[in-house]
Order: C-alpha cells, then structure tokens, then sequence
C-alpha cells in the first residue's frame, strides 16, 4: 500500500535505519558481503540508486529478507514518484 500522507521512504534509507545501523554494520563490510563495490552500497543508501532484482537478490541474501521485500519497497517509492511527477504534468 502506498503512503497518501506522506512519501515513501527510499530503499536506502530503510537498508540504513533498518539494518546497517542496528547491526552496526558498515557500508563497506555490507558491499563486502555482497561481493560488490563500495560505490553500489553508497550509492543506494544515499538515493542515487534504486534497487534492482539483482541487488534485491544479493540483499535477500545478506541480510536473511526476500527480494520481494526489496523490490516491494523500490516500486512502491517508484510509484509515488511517477504519482507526483503526473500530477504535477497534468
């Protein structure tokens, strides 16, 4: 369900909040553990990047979550912003 009072939070920022703060968990032993460059990680946690199915794949893996969890999050924050930039077209 998308939010209506408020936009949803990026995939970044709940991989941040929800998982690599309260496991004091770098970005760099993250990116690590996914096998993939630092700039991967950062990249998303600061919302330059959305998640794609293969990053949700590797997430799922790390992280003991699902890649739908993750793709769920993406087209949700997707939704709302394509929402925003018709309404604002229109």
């Amino acid at each position: 369900m998308i939010p209506t009072h408020r936009k949803p939070s990026h995939p970044g920022e709940i991989l941040l909040k929800e998982f690599l703060e309260p496991a004091a968990l770098s970005q760099a032993e993250l990116a690590k553990r996914l096998g993939v460059p630092i700039q991967r990680v950062n990249t998303l946690i600061n919302e330059k990047r959305g998640i794609s199915a293969e990053t949700a794949l590797l997430l799922s893996k790390a992280l003991k979550t699902t890649p739908e969890f993750w793709m769920a999050l993406q087209a949700t924050y997707d939704l709302y912003e394509a929402k925003e930039a018709f309404k604002h077209a229109a």
